[in-house]
């Protein structure tokens, strides 16, 4: 039954992807995004880890192979329901969609660094989150309140990821090689500057990714210190002064920055308890078998995709979209 609608529900690399290759196998997809344009937090970034490409090529080659894709934009799905051999989503504004699947590339929030009252986030003027960093980087302008450049800069990993405390037990998977690259961009859009990156362990496991981290140190001088920041406060002069536990050596130390930029990690979206999925215990949707039904949710018909089941990378969130076309494929018997 070619030309058989598939919704799919998210924007993002994982949904753009999975429209076209849902469309290669001769579905009609439609695209379903909650805010006003496609391209998701990917579209929000500035350069990619290892390689330093730019964001926006990925997004340009998703964006043309998707070319010509019916997609709804500004579209909040709120409920999910398949039966009778069909699926169908519903908007917050009562609108209804109808596909003989749906594949959930809803993709994640971020972590609302808030939350985390000890450093400080919307209440110092200098301490910003790393995607808010990235928008300084595709701005072409690093910049403090003040309109100066910083001269010391730290980074903190793990700001809502492996914290017990807010209910983020989970490594976000992408935060430490993320802090590498924003610490190299650091160094390269701002002559001179010191940067910092305390960190909880460095889990650099990707091809490429000790390479980059040893780059920043031998190349760009990047500081490394094993240990977490307890206390961020802000001086007359709109500083960030840290105390900090060195644990490598067990002692506290103190540090003055100009900046200090808080690495958020990946939440599971509002969705994920309202679409009558099963979800695991980080909050994201749980596949149906995690070795051999990735990309399968647990109700027949709806499928998943990318970071709807938990962090990944750009790589991986592809490579699943393209899976998820074959999966529906082979279960609708195409």
């Amino acid at each position: 039954m070619a030309q058989e609608r598939i919704l799919v529900i998210g924007g993002g690399v994982a949904g753009m992807q999975a429209a076209a290759a849902l469309r290669e196998e001769g579905f009609s997809p439609l695209i379903i995004e909650r805010s006003s344009k496609t391209g998701g937090h990917v579209a929000q970034w500035d350069r990619l880890f290892p390689t330093q490409a730019p964001a926006q090529a990925v997004i340009d080659e998703l964006s043309a192979a998707s070319q010509g894709i019916e997609s709804v934009t500004d579209c909040e799905i709120t409920s999910l329901t398949a039966a009778d051999g069909g699926v169908t989503a519903v908007s917050a504004g009562g609108d209804r969609y109808e596909g003989r699947a749906a594949v959930v590339a809803t993709g994640f929030d971020l972590f609302d660094a808030r939350l985390k009252e000890e450093y400080g986030y919307g209440m110092y003027e200098n301490v910003i989150t790393s995607a808010e960093l990235e928008q300084m980087f595709r701005d072409g302008r690093v910049a403090m309140k003040s309109g100066e450049a910083p001269k010391r800069v730290a980074i903190l990993h793990c700001v809502g990821s492996r914290d017990e405390k807010v209910g983020q037990n989970h490594c976000s998977k992408v935060c430490c090689i993320t802090g590498i690259k924003q610490a190299i961009e650091l160094t390269e859009a701002v002559p001179g500057v010191q940067v910092t990156n305390f960190y909880m362990d460095l889990r650099a496991f990707g091809n490429g990714y000790e390479e980059l981290y040893r780059k920043s140190q031998v190349e760009n001088g990047v500081t490394y210190i094993r240990g977490r920041i307890s206390e961020a406060g802000e001086t007359q002069d709109k500083r960030i002064q840290l105390k900090v536990e060195d644990t490598l050596v067990g002692r506290p130390l103190r540090m003055t920055v100009d900046m200090l930029v808080l690495l958020v990690g990946m939440r599971a979206p509002g969705c994920c308890s309202s679409f009558g999925l099963e979800t695991q215990a980080n909050g994201f949707f749980a596949p149906r078998d995690p070795y051999t039904g990735t990309v399968a949710s647990s109700v027949p018909g709806v499928y998943l995709a990318g970071t709807a089941t938990g962090p990944k990378t750009i790589g991986e969130t592809i490579n699943e979209a393209v899976a998820v076309a074959r999966r529906i494929k082979r279960d609708l018997g195409e």
